[in-house]
C-alpha cells in the first residue's frame, strides 16, 4: 500500500484483488475517491487543510488506485529530499490522476502548490481543497494575462518558500505534443531565481471522460509511472533548459510505450 513517506523509489506491489476489483475497477474507485474528497473538503472549509492532511488524502487516492490494481511506480525521488530551496516543478499533463498524486510525492520534501485555471477552483466540493493549498489560478483565457499572473503570483509563492507543480500543456492530452509544451515554467525559475525540476509522467491509467473529463475509464493494465530529474539552473533566456525538458519528456514517453508493447 501507498503508505509510508516516498524517500526513494516505489513501485506498487502486485496484488491478489476479488473478481469483482478486476472486472469493475472504475465503479469501485470512483466512490471511495468521492469519499476523500468530500473528507478534505470538509477541513478545508475549517481551514483544518493543511499540508499534512493534503499528503494523507494524496496517499488515500494512491492506495484507492492500487486496490483495483493500479501499479505506480514512481523514480528518482530521492533528489527531493536534497533539495534546499523551492523551485518550480515542470512535467507533462497526461490525465486528472497527477493532480491527485503528485501532493503525496512532493510535499513531504517541499511545500508546494500548483499553477490551476479558473474552472477547477470553481468546482463544487473540489474547490475547498485547492483553495485552501493556495494555488495560482489562470484564466486560460488570454495567455499574456495568464503569463503575467503565473510570474507575479508564483513569484510571490516561491518567495514564501513554497514551490510551483506547472503544467505547460493548455490542457491534458494522452499524447505529448511538444508545440503545446510553452516555457513558462522556465521563464518563472529565471525570474525567479530558483531551479527548475523537470518531471516526466505517463498516468493514462486514469482515462479522460468523454462526458466528464476527470471520470474516465480507469484501466490497471497501464502502470502509471512518474520520473524526475536533476534540477537545473536556469542560464540566459532558457531556451536550452526548455528544449532539454522536452527531451526528456519525450525520451520517457517512448520508454515506457516501448516497455508497454513489449509485454
Amino acid at each position: 500500500m501507498f503508505d509510508a513517506l516516498p524517500t526513494e523509489d516505489y513501485t506498487s506491489p502486485y496484488r491478489n484483488l476479488s473478481w469483482f476489483a478486476k472486472t469493475f475497477p472504475s465503479p469501485i474507485f470512483y466512490p471511495k475517491m468521492i469519499g476523500i474528497i468530500f473528507r478534505a473538503s470538509k477541513k478545508g472549509k475549517r481551514s483544518m487543510y493543511d499540508g499534512r492532511a493534503w499528503i494523507e488524502s494524496s496517499r488515500a487516492i494512491c492506495s484507492a488506485l492500487e486496490s483495483v490494481g493500479v501499479r505506480l511506480k514512481i523514480e528518482n525521488v530521492s533528489l527531493l529530499a536534497k533539495l534546499d530551496s523551492p523551485c518550480v516543478f515542470v512535467g507533462n499533463h497526461m490525465s486528472t490522476l497527477e493532480t491527485f498524486v503528485l501532493p503525496s510525492i512532493i510535499q513531504p520534501h517541499r511545500p508546494v502548490t500548483f499553477v490551476v485555471k479558473r474552472s477547477l477552483v470553481e468546482y463544487p466540493v473540489f474547490k475547498h481543497v485547492l483553495i485552501a493549498r493556495d494555488p495560482v489560478v489562470v484564466e486560460r483565457q488570454n495567455p499574456r494575462d495568464d503569463y503575467k499572473t503565473v510570474m507575479e503570483e508564483g513569484g510571490r509563492r516561491l518567495e514564501k518558500g513554497i514551490s510551483i507543480v506547472v503544467f505547460p500543456q493548455s490542457t491534458r492530452e494522452p499524447a505529448f505534443d511538444p508545440q503545446k509544451f510553452n516555457s513558462m515554467g522556465v521563464k518563472l525559475a529565471r525570474r525567479a531565481g530558483v531551479q527548475v525540476v523537470p518531471f516526466a509522467l505517463q498516468t493514462d491509467a486514469w482515462g479522460n471522460g468523454k462526458l466528464l473529463k476527470d471520470f474516465g475509464k480507469i484501466d490497471p493494465k497501464k502502470t502509471v509511472h512518474f520520473h524526475f530529474h536533476e534540477p537545473m539552473t536556469v542560464t540566459g533566456a532558457g531556451k536550452d533548459e526548455h528544449a532539454h525538458i522536452v527531451e526528456f519528456i519525450q525520451g520517457k514517453l517512448e520508454q515506457w510505450n516501448r516497455d508497454r508493447d513489449n509485454k
